[in-house]
């Protein structure tokens, strides 16, 4: 989507600390980290939110989204002590661009219930 932040992103269009990256999808530094460490994992094509992740190509791109935030939680040595994974869905859930996001936070302790 020509207008998309992290399409721009995804296009090398506007710069990202980039974590990581497959054909499917991209890890890069949160520019407003919430925790020591704070990456995005977004998919490199556009999809606006995870409520529009249909059909089963969709469901096969969430499966590996979640497993490539795995591996980089993995890579920044949040194993041990734990991380989280989080996406936001709409305004009231506080997401800021309509492309479908992860935050993987960790490096602290998270406190429960979020937000």
């Amino acid at each position: 989507m020509a207008d998309c932040l992290f399409c721009k992103i995804v296009a090398g269009e506007i710069p990202a600390k980039i974590v990581k990256r497959s054909a499917d999808a991209l890890a890069f530094r949160d520019v407003d980290p919430k925790a020591p460490v704070h990456v995005l994992v977004i998919p490199t094509r556009h999809i606006p939110a995870v409520r529009d992740a249909k059909g089963e190509d969709s469901e096969r791109l969430l499966g590996s989204l979640l497993t490539f935030a795995a591996a980089v939680a993995s890579e920044q040595g949040l194993d041990g002590e734990g991380y989280r994974i989080v996406t936001n869905t709409g305004r009231n859930a506080g997401q800021s661009v309509d492309h479908l996001h992860l935050h993987l936070l960790g490096g602290r302790k998270m406190s429960w219930p979020p937000g």
